[in-house]
């Protein structure tokens, strides 16, 4: 049995479950992520909430008070799956763990962990949104240049990789995004997929990334233009949220 850690910062838990039933009468998928996304705007930035690696034994942790890149977009992505705060419970354990399995080792430390192992709520549509614009690279994720391990106790693995690179990025891209679409910021770093993840808003002909911001002058969980971030980037690879009927 593993032990569970629960830190609700600003919300409180009837206040999580109202805004989590709230957002049934959101069918639109990335609607429904830009409706729940919205609610963690100012939430503090904060890195390695999570407790767990090959010596310590993994804690389910739920901690709103503070959030990353990543953990930002698995609260999203599990609330919007939901119809209550503990259909979210479980469906983070989905979203954040193979098969639901609370272990180190069966976390998805990677962005594109989402693509192989939670195929079933979302698509991987880089190629679709970049087509001949797309580079195809395999990679040893969790590999450092001298050999030794990102993560220790997790082996490191070959993976696919495709991405759009930002010099690529032009209009018939951009009007391919939706609202909801996961966003992973491409990195040419050995052992690594992404250097940040985000969510893309569109709001009118402006696209926006909402994202958890380590950068000291924010901190928080903020939206920027998206243009201009990802022109400091190598490029983008795009998850896109599938529509799934829930059952309560």
């Amino acid at each position: 049995m593993y032990e569970k850690r629960i830190i609700f910062g600003v919300f409180s838990l009837e206040q999580l479950d109202r805004l989590i039933h709230e957002s049934l009468c959101i069918g639109d998928a990335g609607k429904r992520i830009d409706f729940l996304s919205r609610q963690f705007l100012g939430i503090d930035y904060a890195e390695s909430t999570l407790i767990g690696d090959k010596d310590c034994p993994e804690v389910f942790v739920i901690n709103l008070a503070g959030v990353d890149c990543l953990t930002f977009i698995e609260y999203v992505e599990a609330m919007r799956r939901s119809g209550s705060y503990s259909d979210f419970e479980s469906n983070l354990k989905r979203v954040r763990y193979r098969s639901g399995i609370v272990d180190f080792a069966k976390r998805n430390h990677f962005f594109t962990d989402w693509k192989e192992f939670n195929s079933e709520f979302v698509d991987d549509v880089t190629e679709q949104i970049g087509g001949q614009k797309i580079i195809r690279i395999r990679k040893t994720l969790n590999e450092k240049e001298n050999g030794g391990h990102l993560l220790p106790g997790i082996q490191p693995f070959e993976r696919e990789i495709l991405y759009i690179p930002s010099g690529m990025m032009d209009t018939q891209v951009y009007e391919k995004l939706g609202t909801g679409d996961y966003i992973g910021i491409y990195t040419g770093l050995k052992g690594l997929d992404v250097s940040h993840a985000g969510i893309v808003i569109v709001d009118g002909e402006t696209l926006v990334l909402r994202h958890a911001s380590s950068q000291k002058r924010h901190r928080k969980v903020i939206d920027e233009d998206f243009k201009s971030y990802i022109a400091n980037g190598a490029g983008i690879i795009v998850l896109r949220p599938k529509d799934i009927a829930q059952v309560y």
